[in-house]
């Protein structure tokens, strides 16, 4: 296959939602009472005191509306479409990605770069929008914003290959829907995207650093509060890098061992 063709692939989903106004439409109703909720309950929580678990109130508000507007990264509904791998064991049509010229793992590939591209542009829009609102604080250097920038890339590639291995186990369990939902609240909680892990007792902070979890969202929203200060950064990167090289490892040997379970008989 050329290379424009295999590339139209990360297309599929964005313009499914720019296809859709209804939903797009949802989706920005969505966004946005998140983001005032979300504010206006931890601007509650700190109203009567100054620094909790060492944050204040503009640290501890511009975590959380940060934490929603990263969540866009990578909010599709892919269910709409009905191209997840869940629905394709179910179906029996996940055989058609490896009848496909385009590998199983790359075209997985494209279409999370395309979610994530139409996630960020959305994710973007409303960190200016509450930037300059107010809402949130801005970094607090230059240094600051550069190091974010690279943690936030490192972690949406970790989260990708979490989120590869959360949809590869549809190959062994099947009929896993409520699985893949646990595993996927385990994934925000320990993340960080329903609040910030220090709040959480010891040994959960410490539990959840030997997982990846953390490495996609608590540590790149840590260093822009200021939390993590930038001397542990590079540290951090490195930690971030690290699960990068596992995981990718990981769900390549996973990719393989799945290409024995299909059959071009059905599901």
């Amino acid at each position: 296959m050329a290379v424009l063709p295999a590339w139209r692939a990360a297309r599929v989903t964005p313009l499914g939602e720019l296809h859709a106004p209804p939903r797009m439409t949802a989706a920005l109703l969505r966004l946005t009472v998140q983001v005032v909720l979300v504010a206006s309950l931890w601007n509650g929580l700190y109203h009567q005191t100054g620094t909790t678990a060492g944050l204040d109130r503009e640290q501890a508000v511009t975590y959380a509306v940060m934490a929603v507007l990263a969540s866009r990264l990578r909010e599709l509904d892919q269910y709409a479409g009905r191209d997840t791998v869940l629905q394709h064991m179910h179906f029996g049509t996940i055989v058609y990605w490896y009848l496909r010229p385009l590998a199983p793992a790359r075209y997985y590939a494209l279409r999370a770069l395309g979610e994530q591209l139409y996630g960020f542009a959305w994710a973007l829009a409303g960190f200016a929008l509450c930037l300059a609102t107010g809402v949130i604080e801005p970094p607090g250097s230059a240094a600051v914003a550069g190091v974010f920038a690279l943690s936030l890339l490192l972690g949406q590639l970790v989260l990708y290959y979490v989120m590869l291995v959360i949809d590869q186990l549809c190959f062994w369990t099947l009929r896993n829907g409520a699985a893949m939902l646990i595993l996927i609240f385990a994934q925000n909680l320990l993340s960080g995207v329903y609040a910030p892990l220090w709040f959480f007792p010891d040994w959960f902070v410490s539990l959840s650093s030997f997982l990846p979890f953390q490495a996609t969202l608590s540590v790149p929203l840590s260093l822009y509060v200021g939390r993590i200060p930038l001397s542990d950064a590079a540290f951090q990167l490195t930690v971030q890098a690290g699960w990068i090289v596992v995981l990718a490892l990981f769900t390549r040997f996973l990719w393989r061992r799945a290409a024995l379970r299909v059959v071009s008989q059905g599901g």
